[in-house]
């Protein structure tokens, strides 16, 4: 049985995003099916990071729509056009969007009112855009550069992994 643990407060980011990408490692170690990687991944960053209120993939389905895949926290918006709110804005630029006030966001897609912050990582397979990783949080700026790191090596190995 896989043991998760909680991201310890203590400890500086850095190193709580190399165990959590230590323990994320340890999830797909012989598995390579994206769907169960990502609802793993998706729980692994739910209850390993603070303050999250919804962690989560939305998948390319065509050439310009996202749709909701695996993810942890309450239901979600299904569909999201390529280029619109924080999701589809990040997988067009095809670079990570952090969105210290979601309601400063020109064309924020509110899914749940309790959202604050956001965090958003393109999905890249060969400059191709497999769908996006997204996170949500009740507090504002909640989310800063060493976040953006860590969820984007975190993405990084998701898309390594599941081939």
């Amino acid at each position: 049985m896989f043991q998760t643990a909680r991201l310890d407060s203590a400890l500086p980011k850095a190193e709580a995003y190399r165990d959590l990408l230590s323990q994320a490692e340890g999830l797909f170690h012989g598995e390579t099916d994206a769907i169960a990687n990502a609802a793993n991944l998706s729980a692994l960053i739910f209850h390993g990071l603070p303050d999250l209120n919804w962690a989560g993939f939305y998948l390319l389905r065509g050439e310009r729509e996202l749709v909701l895949g695996p993810f942890q926290g309450k239901p979600a918006c299904i569909r999201i056009p390529l280029g619109r709110g924080v999701c589809g804005t990040a997988a067009e630029r095809r670079q990570s969007v952090l969105v210290e006030d979601v309601h400063a966001f020109p064309g924020h897609i509110a899914c749940d009112a309790a959202s604050r912050s956001e965090l958003v990582v393109p999905l890249l397979q060969d400059g191709k855009v497999l769908g996006v990783l997204d996170l949500d949080s009740p507090l504002p700026g909640r989310f800063d550069a060493e976040d953006q790191a860590g969820i984007e090596a975190l993405a990084a190995l998701w898309v390594k992994s599941s081939a």
